[in-house]
């Protein structure tokens, strides 16, 4: 992690501080991070912090320079870093969206109880982890050809169904409905298409996971009715992206996106926010090639969910109709898209960047499936592997303050080279199984860098966004079996 910040926050109420527009030259708006008395100070321990002011230095950007509760550092932008820029006069980044361009989890409900599961919880995991291709670099059993790749990036999660894998109802279910209009293949590198060849339908490794969970408690009956969740319930979280594809597309962005700096005349506080203006010949073909990533990365979720399903079934010889596994709702983070929100009272197109962010639109949303309108964007916040995650729902404040985005997860708060400092001699998989959780990785190395005290107190960042009006929980859901790369 990067070293502790010199910049002043000034203190607006429990659950807002600001960074002053005068604190460092070139700022256009104030900064704006979201925590709590019981975070803050792990925000000031780096300098993720000024990473908030140098995106206020960026042009054409609207309203202020955001972050959410898991604030920590990134390339260029926070992580858990929001900003938005005017879609005629403000510009796309890179750092602003990520390397693993849409990232995101997918919650999946069954009907299952948790009673109905435990003889056969261990079996499951075991095949999970046998049946999902997962770790550094690998690769599936689905072996694309560039062309079907192309398709992939152009057509995202319907492109998957088409093919046969999970459903058509599923689409509803997903952020954007699992595609990007903008998205141009076209704008490709070999290098980017080669990649993508043998990624789709797998894991990933480091924070990426399939869980299998129990809804341990319910917060909002009506909601949680809406969303189909109950208590005792058995769900299955998955968190993965875009895998090599979008690494090498972000990657293939940045040196056109220094030149676009020099061409533009744009005057940059850290070269890590390297951008283009929206609408310039540089910050389409990004745009584009980040439509086609996020799209390949909606692929490769709805494609695990399917194994997912095909597990269940062959383990407790029910379908998974049968099996009541229908898609809660897919959130994406590390993505840039174009909306219209509200500013000073007037709608406005704006470049919305989300990073280590997700979307948290408000009831009544028009972009919100129609079972949920009533109640609010479902938005699901993973924690660490021994503790629990959240469901909740989008609230009015998020689209009032934060361009409807709240937080994407519990946030690290020690690198993975801290971590296995912290954790050195002590056996991680027999500590969570004492505490009846069961893990199974292809890399014990992989369990170590992600021990829960690797991350923030997701309760904690819960309490600090719902505290601030941006969401309203619905459901913790505590982990029984969790699988890594």
């Amino acid at each position: 992690m990067a070293g502790k910040t010199d910049i002043k926050l000034e203190r607006i109420d429990p659950w807002r501080w600001r960074i002053r527009k005068d604190t460092k030259l070139n700022m256009h708006v104030e900064g704006r991070i979201y925590s709590s008395p019981k975070l803050i100070d792990m925000v000031r321990s780096d300098a993720s912090v000024n990473q908030v002011a140098n995106v206020a230095s960026l042009p054409g950007i609207v309203g202020a320079s955001l972050a959410m509760p898991d604030i920590h550092w990134g390339y260029g932008f926070p992580i858990g870093g929001v900003a938005a820029f005017d879609e005629e006069h403000g510009i796309i980044s890179p750092g602003g969206v990520g390397y693993d361009i849409n990232c995101g989890v997918s919650l999946t409900r069954t009907k299952l109880s948790v009673e109905e599961i435990k003889d056969k919880l261990e079996l499951l995991a075991n095949a999970l982890l046998s049946n999902i291709p997962c770790g550094v670099g690998v690769g599936g059993d689905i072996k694309l050809s560039p062309k079907e790749v192309r398709k992939v990036a152009e057509e995202g999660a319907h492109w998957v169904v088409k093919q046969g894998y999970g459903s058509r109802g599923d689409l509803e279910f997903m952020e954007e409905g699992g595609c990007l209009p903008f998205a141009n293949p076209d704008f490709l590198s070999e290098r980017a298409v080669e990649r993508g060849r043998t990624h789709l339908g797998t894991l990933g490794s480091g924070n990426h996971f399939v869980e299998v969970q129990r809804v341990d408690e319910v917060y909002d009956r009506d909601t949680a009715d809406a969303y189909g969740l109950f208590p005792g319930q058995v769900t299955v979280m998955l968190h993965s992206g875009s895998r090599g594809f979008g690494y090498q597309v972000c990657q293939d962005a940045l040196p056109l996106m220094q030149k676009a700096v020099v061409k533009h005349g744009i005057t940059l506080v850290d070269r890590q926010l390297a951008c283009a203006p929206v609408h310039s010949k540089e910050g389409q073909h990004y745009i584009g090639a980040m439509g086609a990533a996020a799209n390949y990365a909606w692929a490769n979720r709805i494609m695990l969910v399917h194994r997912v399903r095909m597990i269940f079934e062959q383990y407790l010889g029910k379908s998974p109709e049968a099996l009541g596994m229908g898609l809660v709702y897919d959130v994406s983070h590390n993505i840039a898209k174009f909306e219209t929100h509200q500013v000073k009272g007037k709608p406005r197109k704006l470049c919305v960047h989300r990073k280590g962010a997700t979307r948290a639109f408000a009831p009544g949303h028009r972009e919100i499936p129609t079972r949920y309108r009533t109640f609010g964007q479902p938005v699901i916040i993973p924690g660490d592997m021994g503790s629990a995650s959240y469901v909740l729902s989008g609230a009015t404040g998020a689209m009032e303050e934060t361009f409807g985005s709240a937080c994407h997860g519990a946030g690290r708060v020690h690198s993975r080279k801290a971590v296995m400092k912290l954790v050195k001699g002590r056996d991680i998989s027999a500590e969570l199984d004492r505490e009846g959780i069961l893990v199974r990785a292809k890399s014990r190395r992989t369990i170590g860098e992600e021990a829960p005290e690797a991350y923030k107190d997701v309760e904690a960042v819960v309490q600090a966004a719902e505290g601030a009006g941006l969401v309203r929980k619905v459901a913790r859901l505590k982990p029984l079996a969790v699988i890594k790369g």
